[in-house]
């Protein structure tokens, strides 16, 4: 009650706190300590302090030279530099030049290509192989593939360089020809063209030319889109002629046809005396009465053209270029390949072994039988040769 009607009488608060006075043992030690605690700390301070105005002097320095003169010191000016970066060597930008670059992506067209001559280079889809393809990547070109490119232009609206391949595969199409030339190989061409001169063949890629006088048959007509046993006659890439032979390559193929030996083959068309089969190029006949040990009345009702079989070689005329065949020796059991056609094929090369061997012991019964008549009819040789 006291505070309400006293309101301006003052408030009450605690005692203060008596001082302590701190007392020291000697005056003397006392200032002394004193004394050394502030010498050691003015000591410090004065050293990080001229060390830190020493270095903002510095880089105080570093700036104004920066911003005033920032070659100052260097032994070379900006001039200098530009002119030996247009000396140093980079990579060759001209058309012909060969570049090593990465797909970084594909589309209908083609591919872009990362090279480190430029920003970016397109790849157009026709100069992606030497073959026709419909899209790159029939070529085996991914995101991540890297290739060594041709240049063979520029793009006048971006700058960007347009590459081939194509020239490249092309370099090597010739030089595997030249190969192939020297190891006397046979190979398969690809008829794209014929005419009254010869036929016009894709060999790796590249066109070649087979004259007239180079082909098995008198005729050369009905061979387009057709393939060929080829073999090379000319390899020039100056000249750019790639000139095969199909007769030197049909001989070499002749000479691999041994009686007994099975041949895959083709029906190429059905006679009514039998079928023509095509073995990698040259044709043999399958005679009607070779076909199987049953009779045969229509051969159309077992064969049709396209139609794929084993055959096997009957006789071999290389000098009329005739080759007889046969299915019937092949037969497990008379009449299999009118009945089971499949079982024909895949014992066929059992059956011709079977056939080898009774060739076989007919040849050395009958070697047996002479020299037995020769020795009985006193036709043999004398102890004197005669």
């Amino acid at each position: 009650m006291t505070a309400l009607t006293n309101p301006l009488s003052k408030p009450s608060y605690p005692p203060p706190r008596p001082l302590h006075r701190r007392t020291y043992s000697s005056s003397s030690s006392s200032s002394s300590s004193r004394s050394r605690i502030v010498s050691a700390a003015v000591s410090v301070s004065n050293s990080e302090t001229r060390d830190r105005e020493k270095l903002k002097r510095l880089f105080a320095e570093a700036r104004r030279r920066c911003h005033l003169d920032p070659t100052e010191g260097v032994p070379f000016t900006l001039d200098d530099f530009h002119s030996a970066l247009d000396r140093s060597p980079s990579p060759a930008c001209d058309v012909g030049a060969k570049v090593r670059g990465t797909i970084v992506a594909t589309d209908a067209d083609g591919a872009y290509v990362d090279v480190p001559a430029k920003s970016s280079a397109f790849l157009p889809l026709r100069e992606a192989c030497l073959h026709k393809i419909k899209h790159v990547t029939e070529a085996g070109l991914r995101p991540g593939s890297q290739e060594e490119f041709v240049i063979i232009g520029e793009n006048a609206e971006d700058g960007s360089l347009v590459l081939s391949l194509r020239s490249v595969q092309h370099d090597l199409a010739w030089e595997r020809c030249r190969q192939l030339k020297a190891e006397d190989v046979v190979v398969h061409g690809n008829v794209v063209g014929e005419n009254k001169g010869g036929l016009t063949v894709i060999v790796e890629g590249l066109h070649g030319f087979v004259p007239s006088s180079q082909i098995s048959k008198t005729s050369t007509t009905g061979f387009l889109n057709k393939d060929l046993p080829l073999k090379f006659v000319e390899v020039d890439k100056e000249q750019s002629q790639l000139v095969l032979s199909n007769r030197t390559a049909m001989m070499d193929g002749h000479d691999q046809l041994v009686i007994g030996s099975v041949v895959l083959g083709n029906v190429l068309s059905v006679k009514s005396y039998g079928a023509l089969i095509d073995m990698g190029g040259f044709t043999g006949l399958l005679h009607i009465s070779q076909i199987s040990h049953e009779r045969i009345s229509d051969i159309a009702s077992i064969l049709q053209p396209g139609d794929t079989l084993k055959v096997m070689v009957m006789s071999h005329d290389c000098e009329r270029n005739r080759v007889n065949l046969s299915t019937k020796k092949l037969e497990p059991t008379p009449g299999d390949m009118i009945h089971n056609p499949k079982l024909v094929f895949e014992k066929a090369d059992e059956m011709a072994e079977i056939f080898k061997q009774r060739i076989s012991q007919v040849e050395e019964m009958a070697s047996s039988m002479i020299l037995k008549y020769q020795s009985e009819s006193g036709l043999g040789l004398g102890s004197r040769g005669v």
